[in-house]
């Protein structure tokens, strides 16, 4: 079986992608862990919903911004997560919407935000497929990080003095919710509720100061890291100041099943889910590797910026999952291309505008725009190994991206063999879910 092709399959979209591995290479695979799924998610929300992490429950504290308000009408805002994330806010937004009621503030008082950051607005259409039937209970908006006139200004956030700016509508709310993905996030550290609300729903600066050269180049922010993280830290004081109060998040697993949820206190929320993450997503192997293959899937790879977060979440994780001068490969549909926003344009303008990747990074040091921080994290990763996009729906995209483009998994294989040097055997680890799993090299242990 040794001198025989293996057939593996990698997401793509919401599909599978078939492909065929020649017998020079020898194929790990790496997974995230596992963990039963919810069957009832929406049992299961509202038992957490009753029994609220470091809080009250979310009716009591509705109840007590009715009464901090009057005589006016209270109003409510709930912060949802855009397209780029899987969350599941058709079922997780109407018990909110209960509870909110439940403690005397109406639907006409509430107003769902969809936090889009740079990214481009939704259309109506894409706002009912996220969130279902709330779009005909509540009013459901996109937060626009483009307009001064749409924003609240929160301050300079330390720990650097970020520029704090979140929309009006939340910093006006007389409460602030939120829903979110625990998953993990290059900046972040983990992604959460109180992101939906400082990133999402804030204005462009923010932006570019949490995502510029400051905060890149600092060792403490990474993918994982929570605690010491500055990155976090800006975070969680833009969001208390725009006055959120409860968060409802999930953890899922590589199927994008819900396996976690948890709400109240927006910390102890994070603190809870983090944990439970951790245990899922990061796993366990014994070298680097000559070559990754690294699945994205929906709704991630729908456009570039989001999909070659495979490549450097690989490159800088605890230590480098590919050996320098290996290769990524990445199966992605791009069927938006680099993607639709402001921030996914500027991205593909500073990688195609630059004549080789350092000057990415350099360029960046002397001016920076929000968006252009995943071209850096792109182009610091071409300094390390090749990053090769197969089965793409627009691969002069990812040629003006200075990314190689496969027409499959097949020939990105072969361009990847040529490139390590076509060694007797090479070494290559499947990683289905690039996104969610985070494979560590274990303690002393290197290829």
């Amino acid at each position: 079986m040794a001198d025989r092709p293996r057939y593996l399959s990698v997401p793509y979209g919401q599909e599978q992608l078939d492909f065929m591995v020649q017998p020079w290479f020898d194929v790990d695979t790496v997974e995230s862990g596992t963990a039963p799924p919810i069957d009832d998610l929406a049992a299961e929300t509202r038992r957490r919903l009753a029994a609220p992490l470091g809080s009250a429950p979310l009716r009591e504290l509705a109840a007590a911004a009715v009464k901090r308000a009057a005589p006016r009408e209270p109003q409510a805002v709930i912060a949802v997560t855009d397209l780029t994330r899987a969350s599941p806010d058709a079922v997780l937004v109407p018990p909110l919407i209960d509870e909110l009621s439940a403690g005397g503030i109406a639907d006409r008082q509430i107003t769902v935000m969809v936090g889009v950051g740079l990214h481009r607005a939704t259309t109506d259409a894409e706002k009912r497929e996220k969130l279902g039937g709330v779009v005909d209970r509540v009013r459901v908006v996109d937060s626009n990080g483009r307009d001064p006139a749409m924003w609240a200004d929160l301050g300079p956030i330390p720990p650097y003095g970020v520029p704090g700016f979140t929309q009006k509508l939340v910093k006006e709310a007389d409460l602030v919710v939120a829903t979110g993905i625990v998953e993990p996030h290059q900046y972040a550290g983990y992604s959460g509720g109180r992101k939906t609300v400082a990133i999402g729903c804030c204005g462009e600066p923010v932006i570019t100061a949490t995502h510029g050269m400051r905060f890149l180049e600092d060792p403490n922010v990474r993918l994982a890291k929570v605690e010491g993280n500055p990155f976090h830290e800006t975070v969680r004081e833009i969001a208390r100041r725009a006055g959120l109060r409860f968060c409802l998040n999930v953890v899922t697993d590589d199927h994008e099943r819900v396996v976690a949820v948890a709400a109240g206190d927006p910390d102890a929320v994070l603190a809870d889910l983090v944990a439970k993450a951790a245990a899922l997503y990061t796993r366990p192997i014994a070298r680097q590797y000559d070559i990754v293959i690294a699945g994205v899937g929906h709704p991630k790879d729908v456009n570039l910026y989001q999909a070659s977060r495979a490549a450097t979440y690989l490159r800088f994780a605890p230590t480098p999952v590919v050996r320098e001068g290996g290769a990524i490969i990445i199966p992605a549909r791009l069927e938006e291309g680099a993607g639709e926003g402001a921030g996914e344009q500027r991205f593909l303008a500073a990688l195609e505008r630059a004549p080789s990747p350092a000057s990415v990074v350099e360029e960046a040091r002397r001016h920076f725009s929000g968006g252009e921080q995943r071209a850096v994290m792109v182009a610091l990763t071409l300094q390390w190994c090749q990053i090769i996009v197969a089965a793409s729906e627009a691969p002069e995209v990812v040629r003006l991206a200075k990314l190689r483009a496969a027409v499959d998994v097949e020939e990105a294989l072969d361009l990847a063999y040529e490139h390590i040097g076509r060694p007797a055997r090479a070494s290559v680890l499947l990683v289905p879910r690039a996104l969610h799993t985070l494979p560590v090299i274990q303690s002393g242990v290197r290829a």
